[in-house]
């Protein structure tokens, strides 16, 4: 059978942020930035084995996998103090890890993400295309200054974040939320992530999804969008 309807063109796109634009960082470096922190505020490191290192690293390579036991329901995506608080219970998980490490790892937290290879040349050619962009991010912390600094606000038509709407993904509340800021329909609208769980909400309002796994390596695989948006269907 041969449909010779065109669907409905992408005039909008929703990104996901954490594991979408941006990679998580190395864990090693992410305990080193921590353990750096203490030295300069306490003069003093954690005394901390090899191998407790080399386990608290794996620990936090799954952190949110790991939170997910203890927040199923992503609450701690709807406050800072929820998120600050499912993080410190999460990373004392790992045993023998003391309060000022937990704080230390989650002050410097936000340095360890830097946008995939091809986040920001994916984004401007969407912008040179007239199709609108909105960030849509289940999280406890406004990552507003994290954009400014890797130069993805100044691309962005709006930043929905769960903690300030009071919705988190999967609700179709929040996507909502965010084709306002897009002012496009969600039939001609393209969602962008990496949860099966949490980025398919937006289907309820005829969002387009397209779900892109973890990878290892800098290159996320966003140039499907830019095809996606040049052909107009999935």
């Amino acid at each position: 059978m041969i449909i010779n309807e065109a669907p409905e063109p992408i005039k909008g796109v929703i990104f996901d942020f954490h594991g979408t634009l941006v990679e998580g960082g190395d864990a090693g470096r992410w305990i080193e930035a921590a353990l750096r922190r203490l030295a300069e505020e306490a003069d003093a490191e954690p005394d901390l084995s090899a191998d407790q290192i080399a386990g608290l690293r794996e620990h936090l390579d799954q952190i949110w996998q790991h939170a997910h036991t203890i927040d199923p329901r992503s609450e701690r995506d709807l406050s800072r103090e929820r998120h600050w608080d499912v993080f410190n219970r999460t990373v004392a998980l790992y045993p023998g890890i003391k309060p000022d490490l937990i704080a230390a790892l989650y002050a410097v937290m936000p340095d360890q993400w830097v946008p995939f290879v091809d986040t920001l040349p994916v984004l401007r050619e969407l912008k040179s295309r007239g199709v609108r962009l909105v960030v849509l991010s289940n999280i406890g912390l406004d990552i507003r200054p994290l954009l400014d600094r890797v130069g993805v606000s100044g691309l962005l038509d709006g930043v929905v974040l769960s903690f300030e709407v009071g919705l988190v993904k999967p609700d179709p509340a929040i996507y909502a939320r965010a084709l306002e800021l897009l002012d496009v329909p969600g039939s001609q609208t393209l969602m962008v992530g990496d949860s099966p769980r949490d980025d398919v909400g937006g289907v309820a309002l005829k969002i387009r999804t397209l779900i892109l796994p973890r990878t290892e390596g800098p290159v996320h695989g966003l140039g499907m969008v830019l095809q996606m948006v040049g052909n107009g269907r999935l």
